[in-house]
C-alpha cells in the first residue's frame, strides 16, 4: 500500500465521528441545541462522553454556567434539524421552536433533552481540556433515556437506530454489521 506523507494533518484524516445534538439551557430557561460533529466515549466505567466545543460558542457558555448538558443522538430522519442546529446561533433564535421539537426536562441535570431523539444522555461536566480552537468537554452520563422502539432483550438493537456520522463536511449513515469484536476473519 503506497502512502503519501502529509505534514499538516486536519480533522478529515480521522474519521468517522457520531453526530450528536447537545442540549443546554440559558439562565432564563430558554433551551438550546448545538450540533457537534466530534464526540466520543472517553471512559466506559464511569461512562464519560466527550464533545468538542468551539471556545466562542453560545451553547458552550450555557453548558459552563449549568455544569451539565444533554447528548442526544439523532436518527437520519432528523438530519435537516441536526444540520439546522449546527448552522444558526441560539443567541438569535429558539431552535426547539423553529423545528417544533420538544425540550423534555431531564431527571438529574438542569439542561433539557430532545424528546424526538431516540437516545438522550444526561451528562454532568467532570473535566474540560483546553486545546486551542476547541475545548474537549467531558461529562459523566448520569442517566439515559432510550426510545423503547429501539430496545431489544439485551439492550439497544443497533440495526434500528440509524444514526448519522460526520465525515469532515459530509453526513453519512451506518451500513451493515460486519462481525462481533474479536470475530474478524483474515482476508
Amino acid at each position: 500500500m503506497a502512502k503519501v506523507l502529509i505534514d499538516r494533518p486536519n480533522n478529515g484524516h480521522f474519521y468517522p465521528w457520531p453526530l450528536v445534538l447537545v442540549s443546554c439551557v440559558s439562565e432564563e430557561g430558554v433551551p438550546n441545541i448545538i450540533t457537534i460533529g466530534a464526540s466520543s466515549v472517553c471512559s466506559a466505567h464511569p461512562l464519560i462522553i466527550g464533545v468538542a466545543m468551539g471556545i466562542r460558542q453560545y451553547s458552550y457558555e450555557l453548558m459552563k454556567a449549568t455544569g451539565d448538558f444533554g447528548v442526544n443522538i439523532p436518527h437520519t430522519d432528523q438530519l435537516f434539524g441536526a444540520d439546522y442546529c449546527g448552522g444558526v446561533s441560539g443567541r438569535r433564535t429558539d431552535k426547539f421552536a423553529d423545528l417544533e421539537w420538544t425540550a423534555t426536562p431531564a431527571a438529574k441535570i438542569t439542561s433539557p433533552l430532545i424528546e424526538q431523539c431516540p437516545v438522550s444522555l444526561e451528562c454532568k461536566i467532570v473535566e474540560i481540556a483546553h486545546l486551542g480552537s476547541h475545548d474537549w468537554v467531558m461529562g459523566e452520563a448520569v442517566a439515559a433515556h432510550v426510545d423503547e422502539s429501539i430496545l431489544d432483550g439485551d439492550g439497544i438493537a443497533y440495526d434500528r437506530t440509524d444514526p448519522v456520522w460526520s465525515f469532515f463536511g459530509e453526513y453519512w449513515s451506518v451500513g451493515e454489521k460486519l462481525c462481533d469484536w474479536h470475530g474478524a476473519e483474515p482476508n
